[in-house]
């Protein structure tokens, strides 16, 4: 498949203007998907200028309430896989394994801080709320752009793919917290039409040739914990590194459970 004229056209009609066709297409995706409206903080989707504008909405105040953890859930979305890194392995679905140095766009020395610690991967289906949210206070430090496929990321892609994480087109962001740094990455995807954060605003399209990378250490970029951090315009994927010892996640997690922003994900080992 053509993914990336797919993903560019994809892109291009969500960001139009929207008028009666793509309202139509709104109404349409709204049925097809089961999206809550209710929800959210505008309900009225006939308000939205553009598929973007309306894919992107935001929540009602108190719609996601924070958990009493050290890392909560920064999304809403369903657990693709979590637990202890194998030294630097990865677990992505039976039989498939990525490294952290992959991950994160070959930089041995940052995947390094990660050895033997926790990851989380967490799916966002079209139906889900798709800003990305911070799991704990942190001071960013990096953010670099690593260019690469488009595959989807659906649980059965995850399963079919190997590395499918540490291939796709992600943005690799780097902060400090009070117990040492973690990494949130936006992994892309066929149709994602761009990935932003709020700091830097759209990240991609532009699609680089190469990896680049934004050093914040200079300044004092700190988001507190349940502060967005980041959105999809369409859906993709999170995949969160921590340092070790590995974390205690919370005894309700599994692989395929549903899971809502603010939700308790883990805290800190003792």
């Amino acid at each position: 498949m053509p993914k990336l004229a797919m993903t560019r056209l994809a892109g291009h009609l969500a960001s139009r203007p929207a008028g009666r066709w793509m309202r139509w297409e709104m109404r349409r995706f709204v049925a097809r998907y089961k999206v809550n409206m209710a929800e959210a903080a505008n309900p009225d989707l006939d308000s939205y200028n553009s598929f973007n504008d309306f894919f992107t909405r935001a929540l009602k105040e108190g719609a996601r309430p924070l958990a009493q953890a050290d890392l909560v859930c920064p999304v809403d979305g369903a657990i693709s896989q979590f637990g202890r890194i194998e030294r630097d392995q990865i677990f992505q679905a039976k039989g498939h394994q990525y490294s952290t140095t992959a991950l994160v766009g070959g930089d041995a020395a940052l995947a390094a801080q990660f050895e033997n610690g926790s990851f989380a991967t967490i799916y966002l289906s079209p139906r889900d709320y798709h800003r990305i949210h911070m799991p704990c206070d942190g001071r960013l430090l990096r953010m670099i752009y690593v260019p690469g496929e488009l595959f989807s990321v659906n649980p059965a892609t995850a399963r079919g793919v190997p590395g499918l994480f540490a291939r796709n087109e992600r943005v690799v962001c780097l902060f400090e917290s009070a117990k040492g740094p973690f990494v949130l990455t936006l992994v892309g995807a066929t149709i994602v039409g761009s990935m932003a954060t709020v700091w830097h605003g759209v990240v991609n399209p532009p699609r680089r040739p190469a990896i680049e990378e934004w050093d914040y250490r200079d300044q004092q970029i700190v988001l507190k914990q349940g502060e967005e951090m980041g959105r999809f315009l369409l859906g993709s994927t999170v995949v969160m590194l921590f340092p070790g010892p590995a974390l205690p996640f919370a005894p309700d997690w599994a692989p395929a459970k549903g899971v809502q922003l603010g939700e308790k994900m883990a805290d800190w080992p003792q």
